[in-house]
C-alpha cells in the first residue's frame, strides 16, 4: 500500500550539542523499516520526472520500488548501473536542486527522500553483500584517467566494466581527490570512499599515487606509455584570495589548505604530525557547501566563537539548506551582508582581527542575483584569531602549461565541445570541475560518465576505421 504521507521520513542525527565536539559522521542513516516505509511514498510516474533531474540517469523509480518491495540487492543492481559511487552520492550531492526538486510529491508535499534511500541501499550492500565485482574481459585498449576524484573515478569505472585497462594517476598519497581532501569526515566517512575505491580496483582499475601529471609525467608522455585516450579530471584546487590589506599574516588559512590538513592529515587527532591552528575565534569568508565545512570543522577543533561572513543575505547562501540547518543547529553565528576588507594583525604578525563592509543588495548581477554593493560610512571590526578563506577554487595551471594545444578559458579551466568531454587536443578528453570550475560531486560524475561514453567511441571508431 502506498504511503501517502506528505512528508519525508526524518533523518536520524547526532545531538548538535554532542556532534559539535567530534568528527563522526553527522546523519546517522534510515533504518531497514525507515527506508521501506519511504520508498513506498513514491507514486512511480509514468515519465520519471526524477530520472531528467539526475547527472547520471539513475532509473530512480526502479529502485526505490525494490527498496518498497525489500528487495535490497536488486535496488543496488539498480542503483550500481548507472552510478560509480552510491554511497557517495547518497551523502553529498544535492538531491533538493536536482531528482528531489523535480519529484511529483514535492508539488503539494516533500519530495520522497531520494537522498537518503540511495545512501541507505548503498550502506545495506556494503555491510551485507560479500559478492565481488566481476572485472571484465581485457579488450586490448588501455586509457589514462589524471585525477582520482568524483570525475576520475566515475570515468574510470565506466571504462573499465567496458573491458578498457584503465591507470588513474594522482598527485597526492591518497586517491580519493576531493572526497577526501575536501569533503568532512561527519559528512563523508572516508572508509566509504577507500571501499568505493576498492571496488574500481576489483573491477582491474590501477590507482598510481604521488604522481604529479605534468611534472613526473606529461600526458604526451602517457599517450608513449601505450594509452589510446586520455581523460583529465583533476578538479580545480587552486584557492582565490581577495587581494585585501593583511592577506599574508600568519592564521590566514584557503579553505583548501585548512580542510586537506583536517581531512586527509588528520590534523584533530593528538598524535597527528600536520599541525592547525586551533582557534578560539575564526572567521570563515563565503557562503557554499566548502565553506560550512571549514566553519564546522573550526568548531569542531574547540573554537569558540566561529563566524560565517558573507557579503550577501542568508536567502542568497549558496550552501545546501541541509548544511546551513546543521551549521546553525552546530552554533555557528552568520555575518551575513558583510564583506571584509582588511585583516589586522598584532606585533607578532599573527591575526589579531579583520576589519567588514557592511553591505546590502542592489540590482541583479549577470548571474540573476541582487548584487552587493557598500554601505556608506558602514563598517566593524570582528575580533578573531584565525582567518579562513572560502570564494573559490580554480584549476591549477600545471596541466595547460605542459600539454601543448590544449585550451583553456580566461579562468584556466579547460574547453571541451560540450557533453562529451572533448578537448581541444586529439584523444584528450576532460571533465568535473578542471572544466567547469567548482562545482557539484555529481556534476562531476555526470562529465566523467559522459566522456568514458565518448572515448568509448572514439577508441572503437578508429579501431574499424
Amino acid at each position: 500500500m502506498a504511503n501517502m504521507n506528505p512528508k519525508k521520513c526524518p533523518m536520524p542525527v547526532q545531538d548538535p550539542v554532542v556532534r559539535s565536539g567530534n568528527f563522526s559522521e553527522v546523519a546517522l542513516g534510515y533504518t531497514y523499516e525507515m527506508a521501506v516505509e519511504e520508498a513506498k511514498r513514491c507514486l512511480h510516474c509514468p515519465k520519471k520526472p526524477c530520472v531528467s533531474g539526475c547527472p547520471v540517469g539513475i532509473d530512480i523509480p526502479a529502485f526505490i520500488q525494490k527498496v518498497a518491495q525489500e528487495d535490497m540487492e536488486g535496488a543496488y543492481a539498480v542503483l550500481s548501473a548507472a552510478s560509480t559511487l552510491p554511497a557517495v552520492c547518497g551523502r553529498v550531492c544535492p538531491q533538493e536542486n536536482q531528482c528531489e526538486g523535480k519529484c511529483v510529491r514535492g508539488v503539494k508535499g516533500e519530495s520522497v527522500a531520494i537522498g537518503r534511500l540511495e545512501r541507505f541501499v548503498a550502506d545495506w550492500h556494503r555491510q551485507h553483500s560479500e559478492e565481488k565485482p566481476v572485472k571484465p574481459p581485457f579488450n586490448g585498449h588501455r586509457v589514462a584517467v589524471v585525477g582520482s576524484g568524483p570525475s576520475g573515478l566515475t570515468a574510470a569505472g565506466d571504462l573499465a566494466k567496458m573491458g578498457y585497462k584503465v591507470t588513474v594517476y594522482e598527485a597526492l598519497h591518497t586517491p580519493g581527490g576531493v572526497l577526501v581532501y575536501g569533503i568532512p569526515e561527519f559528512r563523508l566517512p572516508k572508509d566509504i570512499v577507500r571501499q568505493e575505491i576498492d571496488g574500481l580496483r576489483e573491477l582491474g582499475v590501477d590507482v598510481e599515487t604521488d604522481i604529479v601529471i605534468g611534472k613526473t609525467l606529461t600526458i604526451d608522455e602517457l599517450f608513449e606509455m601505450g594509452n589510446e585516450a586520455v581523460f583529465i579530471g583533476s578538479g580545480a584546487g587552486l584557492p582565490r584570495f581577495m587581494g585585501i590589506p593583511g592577506e599574508s599574516l600568519n592564521g590566514v588559512y584557503s579553505a583548501n589548505e585548512f580542510l586537506t590538513r583536517i581531512n586527509l592529515m588528520k590534523a584533530y587527532r593528538p598524535d597527528s604530525k600536520t599541525p592547525v591552528q586551533h582557534a578560539k575565534r575564526v572567521a570563515v569568508v563565503g557562503g557554499g557547501n566548502v565553506a560550512m565545512d571549514a566553519a564546522r570543522c573550526a568548531k569542531r577543533l574547540g573554537a569558540e566563537e566561529v563566524y560565517i561572513v558573507y557579503r550577501r543575505g542568508m536567502e542568497e547562501l549558496p550552501a545546501r539548506a541541509e548544511e546551513i540547518e546543521h551549521a546553525v543547529e552546530e552554533g555557528i553565528i552568520f555575518k551575513t551582508l558583510s564583506n571584509p576588507i582588511e585583516v589586522l594583525g598584532d606585533e607578532k604578525g599573527m591575526v589579531k582581527g579583520i576589519v567588514c563592509q557592511e553591505m546590502e543588495l542592489g540590482e541583479p548581477d549577470a548571474s540573476g542575483r541582487r548584487r552587493p554593493v557598500p554601505k556608506e560610512g558602514c563598517t566593524f571590526t570582528l575580533d578573531v584569531d584565525c582567518m579562513i578563506m572560502s570564494i573559490g577554487t580554480s584549476p591549477n595551471p600545471l596541466i595547460r602549461s605542459t600539454t601543448p594545444g590544449l585550451e583553456t578559458n580566461r579562468h584556466g579551466c579547460i574547453v571541451t565541445n560540450g557533453d562529451d568531454g572533448l578537448t581541444t587536443r586529439e584523444g584528450v578528453y576532460a571533465g568535473g570541475d578542471a572544466v567547469t570550475g567548482a562545482a557539484t560531486v555529481i556534476l562531476a560524475m555526470g562529465a566523467g560518465k559522459n566522456a568514458a561514453a565518448a572515448i568509448d567511441r572514439y577508441i572503437k571508431g578508429k579501431e574499424q576505421g
